[in-house]
């Protein structure tokens, strides 16, 4: 009789200890920032701006998604544009399938299609953004940025495409807004703009 008090005491006291570690992973989870992914994903928290109102993560896959109140620039090296809603895929050392953050380059605006750390001892992270992979010291990320309200980049876009569109004779520089389609997907944007 006392062995199968025993056993169901035992039983007892590890469906109790369970239930307290998922309870304690639950609330660290719910808890948790989209600065503490970054940081566990051996990423800089400074990538992603501060103002940020609400995020999601699956933590299988790693895709994420960052809401703005607005869109918003932050000044590195290079001016940086956040878009109302950001989204990629988190795996350790990068971001992938990025979509809603924008790099200045001689007043030209380029989608950031993803964000790696090669070598961690190396200082420098790279942004890829499509015709060009740029590098930058890790030591420009390392806290969240304060972002300056602005416009959404798709309508920058626009209006830089009419404005060459009216007066071809004003840039040495052609737009191919046949590859600009293809890596913005704005195909009806960009023909409104024609």
């Amino acid at each position: 009789m006392a062995s199968s008090n025993f056993w169901i005491f035992a039983h007892f006291a590890v469906l109790t200890v369970s239930l307290v570690l998922l309870h304690s992973a639950t609330a660290t989870a719910a808890s948790s920032t989209i600065y503490d992914h970054l940081r566990l994903q051996g990423l800089p928290v400074g990538l992603l701006p501060k103002g940020i109102t609400h995020f999601s993560i699956n933590t299988t896959s790693g895709e994420f998604q960052v809401s703005l109140d607005m869109p918003c620039n932050a000044k590195f090296e290079n001016e940086v544009h956040y878009d109302f809603n950001i989204s990629g895929t988190l795996t350790y050392g990068q971001i992938g399938e990025l979509s809603g953050v924008s790099a200045q380059e001689l007043f030209l605006w380029f989608p950031v299609k993803g964000i790696r750390i090669d070598v961690p001892s190396s200082g420098l992270i790279h942004f890829d953004v499509g015709v060009v992979d740029k590098q930058f010291s890790l030591s420009l990320f390392e806290s969240p940025p304060d972002c300056t309200v602005a416009a959404p980049i798709h309508s920058d876009l626009r209006a830089t495409l009419s404005s060459h569109h009216a007066d071809s004779s004003r840039s040495p520089f052609q737009v191919d807004s046949d590859k600009l389609e293809r890596e913005t997907g704005d195909s009806d944007e960009l023909k409104a703009a024609s």
